[in-house]
């Protein structure tokens, strides 16, 4: 998918051909670069940038100076990229915004993280990513100290509230939790609560997994983790409301996981250059 991706990014920038480097860049002219962080921040995305240097040209040697989550400062070096001039600079944007765009979801997930150190609770990505690039910005996110929730669809039962209300009595979700536990027992189950009457009676159900906590106030979330107790086995989810200034308040009345979308489709770029000298 990776490498569709690439070619796709890069077909809609070159079009019919990088005219200006054909125009203002003698063909021989060799050059070295050097992917520069402009500003403190989480790296991902190092592989990918790679495979855009290579995608355009195969001869080009290209060196990656750190690994992907490690935590950089202003002005430490990612990646030197030397061969043709206007290969590298053909490649350059196409690279930059792979790499740009995933260190800005590690460095936001990074700080989400950090927030919430002091506590059990993780960090959780979810499904409002990118078309296309849902594989990648779930790797930056683990990149940035996050935890992936599910991948898709096809990984783990959600049931929410439009679900319940098409699914009717609670006996009717029981028997739909039976059927799918004994057809495809590898698939978690998660159900969504928008009160703590729903919490209970999730409680009592066999084979849920999670129980998402929607939208909830904090005395609300404390309840509800006083309710599971601690030696329940189903993990509570909390979801809704959640930003820098609220998510340690969340993750402080005991909820196992908290699910933030801005992860993926709030983040930030994050500033990275590329800093370039022709050789010879």
């Amino acid at each position: 998918m990776s490498h569709e991706l690439i070619r796709m990014a890069l077909a809609e920038d070159i079009g019919e051909g990088d005219v200006t480097s054909a125009y203002f860049v003698p063909e021989g002219r060799m050059a070295r670069a050097l992917l520069v962080a402009r500003k403190q921040g989480i790296i991902s995305g190092l592989e990918l940038a790679e495979a855009v240097f290579f995608e355009v040209d195969p001869d080009l040697d290209v060196q990656v100076l750190v690994k992907d989550g490690s935590k950089v400062a202003p002005g430490a070096l990612l990646m030197e990229v030397v061969g043709k001039a206007r290969s590298i600079l053909t490649a350059e944007r196409t690279a930059l915004n792979f790499l740009q765009r995933l260190s800005g979801v590690a460095s936001l997930a990074a700080c989400y993280v950090s927030l919430v150190k002091h506590t059990h609770a993780k960090i959780l990505d979810t499904r409002k990513t990118t078309p296309g690039y849902r594989a990648l910005e779930k790797k930056a996110v683990l990149d940035g100290g996050g935890v992936n929730h599910r991948i898709g669809l096809y990984d783990r039962a959600m049931v929410k509230d439009n679900h319940l209300v098409a699914e009717g009595e609670i006996a009717a979700l029981q028997e739909a939790i039976r059927r799918l536990k004994q057809e495809k027992p590898q698939v978690q189950v998660e159900l969504e609560a928008d009160n703590l009457e729903q919490v209970t009676d999730f409680l009592k159900l066999e084979g849920v997994d999670f129980i998402l906590l929607d939208n909830m106030s904090l005395e609300e979330l404390r309840e509800a983790v006083e309710m599971r107790g601690e030696h329940h086995r189903v993990k509570l989810e909390a979801s809704g409301g959640v930003n820098l200034d609220t998510v340690a308040g969340i993750a402080e009345t005991g909820v196992d996981f908290i699910s933030v979308g801005a992860l993926t489709h709030s983040a930030p770029a994050l500033d990275i250059g590329l800093d370039f000298t022709p050789l010879g």
